[in-house]
């Protein structure tokens, strides 16, 4: 019998005042997590620890508080991995600044398009891989956990269906919302988009 279909869940943390200065989430910004934490995580609902085969966090201190407010009202905290791969694109001289051309342009003393680029196929391959090992091999559990950043989620689902990074820029990505990316007929050759914002604040 076929196992289901692998999934890859990608939050955005909740909100924040400032780009990517690491800073800590707002009273708001908490609320949005908590508030979705006990219909999103847990025994039979969307995001399972029986399910997770891996949880990967960006260091940032506003992405591994999203994490523990998702999972505190469990007896367990799943185990997961502080991944420097998932961080934000390093903004270099724009770091705090409102607006510029990120997807043409890349951030001047920071990472440019291609390295984001080259960054987060590194993490489809990696997630990739995982999702084999379940699908093919019977190894591990079928989702993925990313605790990530607007950019970094933006680019990844870009990635994740096979267009350019610069399509990153036509998704909108809302602070505590829920994407899943998954693959079309059960064939993971045929990545998709499943869902996008689910559980945001889309006020």
């Amino acid at each position: 019998m076929t196992p289901p279909t692998p999934r890859l869940f990608i939050i955005r943390h909740g909100a924040h005042n400032i780009i990517d200065i690491d800073i800590p989430l707002t009273v708001r910004g908490e609320e949005q997590i908590k508030s979705k934490a006990h219909i999103l995580v847990g025994e039979g609902k969307p995001i399972d620890p029986q399910n997770l085969c891996v949880a990967l966090v960006s260091p940032r201190q506003r992405a591994h508080r999203t994490f523990h407010l998702l999972f505190e009202h469990l007896p367990k905290v799943p185990d997961h991995i502080i991944d420097e791969s998932v961080r934000e694109w390093d903004y270099g001289k724009y770091e705090g600044l409102p607006q510029w051309d990120i997807w043409r342009d890349g951030c001047p003393g920071g990472e440019s398009a291609q390295e984001m680029r080259d960054r987060v196929d590194c993490v489809i391959a990696k997630v990739r891989e995982y999702h084999r090992q379940y699908f093919e091999e019977g190894k591990g559990t079928r989702d993925v956990l990313i605790i990530a950043h607007g950019h970094f989620n933006r680019v990844l689902i870009s990635r994740w269906i096979k267009f350019e990074l610069a399509l990153g820029t036509r998704f909108n990505v809302e602070p505590g919302g829920v994407s899943v990316l998954s693959y079309n007929h059960s064939s993971l050759d045929e990545p998709a988009l499943n869902a996008l914002n689910l559980y945001a604040d889309l006020k």
